[in-house]
């Protein structure tokens, strides 16, 4: 590329013989129009509004000039369009559709100010905390109202994954197993529901904490559907004794994997010696009660999978409530628990479309913030998957791909007396999905 002598005007190299410049001087414009079908999905879930209720406001009312409602729209929207940083809205404030969408926009000090100042009994100007158990609650209510009626059976994913960290943040710790220094937060969803992201230090056991987690969700969830069965399933890691037999007194079924020992091999060592004998790329179930040596409280259901492929055995176990009137051993291993590995996506969702790995604040607690504004990003581009996209191509994208195709749109703004003009750009390849989104969002609920 190269450059006029005027700094403000870009020359490149000439195309069918006429000359090609550009330059910043196109008014009122903006590459997020999109963010007007965020505001309207915000409308039909009232995120906006119930996740502004879970925040204390201590500051004096007579200087306040950004309610804290404008404050966490204005940094969820802001992550769901792709700015995770506070220092991005210095210049994202001044987004002619953003400001449409939210009103005026803060900058990255008073944005910076609701991340960090807690509430405090003594100076409460520009004090502002978030209540922790209301932001949860608002997670798992979300979930409750997309159902027009309670389902029979729900299936609940935990899982607990890496957030690297690279300064010297509150609870830094070294995590052997993922080879640096990181957090470990807990996710619950239920299929594309996130319920839980709790932040947690690393040096812990990847259940810690899981069995108060379950107890909330369910209690809430029970609250609404007395009668509806629950399946908590997860990996390996979250088979212990002490959140199985949660699950046993509290008519929750659970699905976890089972790490193998020599004692889980032998158990199956007939069906292996079946397997290889074929000589071909083969699998073999064996369904047995087990229980460990010391750990467990009393014998499980536990179903083995003799796998022998490519000339190595890998065998896989799982362990269950769930009866063998209500699925067999073959059932149990490659429908049921393998479909848990459609969570991993939904993590990633979270941490590589929506920064819920930004955890970069000196405190646990800012951080827990964050990572809550993350998934109220998600949330809110689940609404408008879940209610806008569905007669569309865009039905199972992801919010990376949403943001992309569908968010980030060139608009022209023309803003007058009576009206706010967004002129979108006519060449724009989703303008079906996009209005198919418009009247889904629109419709009553």
């Amino acid at each position: 590329m190269r450059t006029d002598c005027s700094a403000d005007l870009f020359g490149f190299e000439p195309v069918e013989g006429r000359r090609l410049e550009a330059a910043f001087d196109g008014g009122r414009m903006t590459s997020d129009a999109g963010a007007l079908l965020l505001g309207r999905a915000d409308r039909r879930l009232g995120l906006q509004r119930r996740f502004a209720a879970c925040f204390v406001d201590g500051r004096s009312p007579h200087t306040v000039e950004h309610t804290i409602e404008r404050l966490v729209g204005q940094r969820v929207m802001g992550i769901a369009l792709g700015y995770e940083d506070v220092n991005d809205h210095d210049e994202l404030r001044h987004d002619p559709v953003l400001a449409a969408t939210l009103g005026r926009l803060a900058g990255k000090s008073t944005l910076n100010r609701l991340e960090h100042a807690p509430v405090s009994d003594g100076e409460r100007y520009h004090r502002i905390g978030h209540v922790p158990e209301a932001v949860e609650a608002l997670l798992v209510e979300v979930f409750l109202e997309a159902h027009q009626r309670p389902p029979e059976e729900i299936v609940l994913d935990l899982d607990a994954t890496d957030d690297p960290i690279h300064g010297e943040q509150e609870g830094r710790f070294f995590h052997g197993y993922y080879g640096g220094y990181c957090y470990l937060p807990l996710y619950v969803f239920c299929g594309r529901h996130l319920l839980a992201s709790k932040l947690r230090r690393s040096n812990i056991d990847g259940s810690a904490g899981a069995r108060e987690e379950v107890e909330r969700i369910v209690g809430q969830i029970r609250r609404r559907w007395p009668e509806v069965r629950i399946v908590l399933r997860a990996d390996s890691g979250f088979a212990r004794d002490a959140l199985m037999a949660w699950c046993e007194q509290n008519r929750v079924d659970y699905l976890f994997g089972l790490a193998r020992n020599a004692r889980l091999v032998a158990e199956i060592a007939e069906a292996a010696e079946e397997s290889i004998a074929t000589q071909v790329p083969a699998r073999r179930f064996k369904d047995f009660q087990w229980t460990t040596l010391d750990s467990w409280s009393c014998r499980r259901r536990v179903v083995g999978k003799a796998e022998h492929t490519q000339g190595e055995a890998n065998p896989r176990f799982v362990v269950t409530s769930l009866g063998q009137q209500r699925a067999d051993a073959r059932t149990l291993c490659e429908d049921l628990y393998c479909a848990r590995g459609e969570m991993e996506n939904r993590i990633k969702e979270c941490q590589l479309d929506l920064f819920a790995d930004r955890t970069s604040t000196a405190t646990m607690r800012a951080n827990q913030l964050r990572l809550w504004f993350a998934s109220m990003a998600y949330v809110l581009l689940e609404g408008l998957r879940r209610i806008g996209l569905q007669a569309t191509k865009l039905a199972d994208a992801t919010c990376g791909s949403i943001r992309l195709k569908l968010l980030k749109v060139g608009a022209l703004v023309r803003i007058s007396v009576r009206r706010v003009k967004i002129a979108m750009a006519s060449s724009h390849p989703r303008q079906r999905d996009w209005a198919i989104a418009y009247a889904a969002l629109g419709a009553a609920p």
